[in-house]
């Protein structure tokens, strides 16, 4: 029996072998495919130009580099809009029971963690970013399947190293995700705090210590999702808040940087000036002028 998708349980307990059925470059000009599926996984890779690839839920613009792998019988259709062309190499494989020296799936997988993770995730398609390695592995299996001469060890071979490449991608890729998704949490929290807050005097060991957080830890997941530091963040909140004091309110100025956080009224006076280009006076004076237009 044949096994044509990538996460079929049998993959994992007994011996399989991956078999290319098909490969092909193109270069698409501006084209709509109808939605259609195919029996075999298949991998969709861009070498040049831009192209849309549609499943029934979702849209993927892949450009140069990009790729898409998807598992068998999910519908798709390619889409390449006026004004763009994509050239791109396909690859379609399933996996053949057979005996034989090389070694099987199953008996990579169990020396290979990620290999044995990404066979147990059962995803329809993903979507990557090549690191320069993909690309290489594909060419190299296409030149190989083209030699008239027996090549079915190194076509096993270089199939085995490119589900390798693949599962060590997706299984980082999930990671990340999963990383970025318990970081926005956090983030979210300290903004939260910020924004209850920004009127006391705090540091980050505070701004950490609120939301159950190392300070260190914080500040690299902030910058990175946010990109900004979190003090960064929390002095752009406080120059809104007062300019929305100084625009709406009779509060004195040198009174105003109590009111968001800054003890020192000269610190304030620079801060507010780097961030808006004027000082707290001229700034209230142009919002009262703007005011009195419209009178």
């Amino acid at each position: 029996m044949n096994i044509t998708s990538i996460f079929h349980p049998l993959l994992l307990k007994e011996n399989y072998f991956p078999k290319i059925n098909a490969y092909y470059f193109k270069h698409w000009q501006p084209y709509e495919m109808a939605f259609h599926e195919h029996k075999d996984v298949e991998i969709m890779y861009v070498i040049n130009g831009e192209c849309k690839v549609e499943t029934l839920t979702e849209a993927f613009t892949l450009k140069k580099g990009d790729f898409i792998l998807l598992d068998s019988n999910i519908p798709h259709r390619l889409v390449v809009e006026a004004g763009h062309s994509c050239r791109m190499l396909n690859v379609e494989f399933s996996f053949i029971k057979s005996s034989g020296s090389f070694p099987s799936i199953k008996e990579i997988a169990q020396e290979n963690t990620a290999l044995s993770e990404f066979l147990h995730m059962d995803i329809p398609y993903i979507v990557l970013k090549d690191p320069n390695e993909i690309y290489h592995t594909l060419k190299n299996l296409v030149l190989e399947s083209d030699k008239k001469e027996d090549k079915q060890m190194m076509v096993q071979l270089l199939l085995s190293q490119l589900l390798i490449q693949l599962a060590r991608m997706v299984v980082e890729d999930h990671k990340m995700k999963k990383e970025n998704q318990q970081a926005n949490v956090y983030i979210n929290q300290a903004i939260e705090f910020l924004h209850q807050n920004y009127d006391c005097d705090l540091k980050l060991e505070d701004i950490g210590k609120a939301v159950n957080l190392h300070p260190g830890y914080l500040h690299r997941v902030f910058k990175k999702l946010m990109n900004c530091t979190i003090m960064e963040y929390l002095t752009y909140l406080r120059m809104d808040k007062a300019k929305a004091l100084l625009a709406d309110t009779d509060i004195p100025v040198i009174e105003i940087s109590h009111y968001v956080g800054i003890n020192s009224s000269q610190y304030f006076s620079q801060v507010f000036k780097k961030h808006t280009n004027m000082t707290p006076i001229d700034y209230r004076r142009t919002c009262s002028s703007q005011i009195a237009k419209f009178r």
